[in-house]
């Protein structure tokens, strides 16, 4: 099923005027990487397909490019888990949440010219934090896993 057919991604529907470089909509040198609700209702998923530019040196997929991927679906699923609950951001706030740590583990190695899936799920949702677990995959095997963890982004002046 393509975007359209979906409809607008969790990015656009949420923040669409973010210029996050992994998955802002309105970044137009970022990854875009658009997010949308699983089938199932279990959290969120993606496809992505690295550019070539994206080669860690080997003839694989950057491992950077692995965590900001990794970091921005949480991120939609995180988002999507905010709407759900009632959770806005915050007056001030762009989002609800911001990242507060990540740990990435790397499996395995990844394709550079191919897609790859990415899917998301919240397995703690408080109003003042969440953690989500997300994995990258590539024919069937997880090639990429993260643990975020995100707070309530509670701007300051």
């Amino acid at each position: 099923m393509t975007s359209d057919e979906r409809g607008p991604s969790i990015q656009q529907r949420l923040f669409a005027d973010l210029p996050c470089f992994g998955c802002g909509p309105s970044n137009d040198k970022g990854l875009r990487l658009a997010s949308y609700p699983a089938d199932d209702g279990s959290g969120a998923v993606a496809s992505f397909t690295p550019w070539p530019e994206h080669d860690n040196g080997l003839g694989f997929l950057n491992g950077g490019i692995i965590g900001t991927v990794l970091d921005c679906h949480s991120a939609a699923a995180v988002m999507l888990e905010a709407e759900r609950q009632g959770w806005p951001p915050l007056p001030g706030a762009a989002l609800s949440y911001v990242t507060a740590g990540l740990d990435v583990r790397y499996l395995r190695p990844a394709p550079l010219r191919e897609p790859v899936l990415l899917r998301g799920v919240v397995v703690e949702a408080g109003e003042d934090q969440m953690t989500a677990e997300v994995e990258l995959i590539h024919d069937d095997k997880v090639r990429a896993t993260a643990t975020a963890v995100w707070k309530r982004w509670r701007p300051r002046t």
